[in-house]
């Protein structure tokens, strides 16, 4: 029950970027306000999840080719403040997401 609530979470965060926190690295940044929206409209419809590349079932990782190369985005979960990992990810009350979105080289 625990991992399909924090699927469901982590699902709702990412289709909306509301609820946590959005961060880009610096590669995402130097792409075209047009390129980054298009970039972040694939990772809010991402659903292409498999047992290879979500063996949890958390839904807190993906992979998208886009403009010939490859970006991740990774979901990672925090505590209240921010400083140390949650102690339940299932809990939204205790727990801050953050969706982070990267070229694949700096991952």
């Amino acid at each position: 029950m625990t991992k399909k609530i924090i699927k469901e979470l982590n699902d709702n965060f990412r289709k909306s970027f509301l609820g946590g926190r959005v961060m880009i690295t610096q590669k995402v940044q130097m792409l075209s306000a047009e390129a980054q929206r298009e970039l972040f409209d694939r990772v809010k419809q991402f659903n292409d999840f498999t047992k290879e590349n979500d063996p949890y079932g958390e839904h807190d990782f993906g992979s998208i080719k886009f403009q010939n190369d490859i970006y991740f985005w990774k979901i990672d979960y925090y505590d209240i403040n921010f400083l140390y990992h949650s102690p339940d990810p299932s809990n939204a009350s205790i727990t801050n997401r953050v969706l982070t979105i990267m070229h694949a080289d700096e991952y």
